[in-house]
Order: C-alpha cells, then sequence, then structure tokens
C-alpha cells in the first residue's frame, strides 16, 4: 500500500510562484509513471504533468508549458514547481503515483488559489 501525501499550497499573488511537495510512504521502488493533477472547482479533473520513470519522457499540458516543471529526487518526493501563476490555475491539486503493476494510488489533494 502506498500513501501520498500533498503539501506547500495555498494563496499566492497572480505571477507568483509555488513549489508542491508530494511525500509517499509504502513500496515505491516499482514506480512506473508519477504526475500532478488539478480540479477546479466545477471543473473535471485535469492531468496536468506525468514523468514515466521508465521511458525519462514527461508529458505537460499546453496551458502549463513554461510555467510548470515536475521533478522527482530520490527520496521518492515528488515536486511540482509553478511559476508566473495565474487566476485560472486556482484548483485543488493532487498527486499520483502508478505502479508497474498497474496499481494507482492519490493524494488528498492541497489547495491553490491565485488571487490579487
Amino acid at each position: 500500500q502506498v500513501q501520498l501525501v500533498e503539501s506547500g499550497g495555498g494563496l499566492v499573488q497572480p505571477g507568483g510562484s509555488l513549489r508542491l511537495s508530494c511525500g509517499s510512504s509504502g513500496s515505491t521502488f516499482s514506480t512506473s509513471a508519477v504526475g500532478w493533477y488539478r480540479q477546479g472547482a466545477g471543473k473535471q479533473r485535469e492531468l496536468i504533468e506525468r514523468m514515466s520513470t521508465i521511458s525519462a519522457t514527461t508529458y505537460y499540458t499546453e496551458s502549463v508549458k513554461g510555467r510548470f516543471n515536475i521533478s522527482r529526487d530520490n527520496k521518492d518526493t515528488v515536486y511540482l514547481q509553478m511559476n508566473d501563476l495565474k487566476s485560472e490555475d486556482t484548483a485543488d491539486y493532487l498527486c499520483n503515483i502508478v505502479l508497474r503493476g498497474g496499481a494507482e494510488f492519490w493524494g488528498q489533494g492541497i489547495q491553490v488559489t491565485v488571487s490579487s
């Protein structure tokens, strides 16, 4: 079983930056992909970025290209660096891990609000 916990969210002004972290516990050594999703009020959950640990490729949704960056350290913490934040980035952000056997795990989500 894997547990994920996000941190680093909060209120930021437009143009500002935040770095979200996703700590994991449990067996994550066989991770095939890590990713960040978000869900705004009244909207469907949206994949923002996903990094394959097998092919070392990264997918970015168009709206965050050049502004957001996903990374992972050697302690299985996944980060989302968010720069030049816009009001439309306001959402609940969730991290996601997919293991090589196909099992998928989610964090509980953390709120990011971009407002002046």
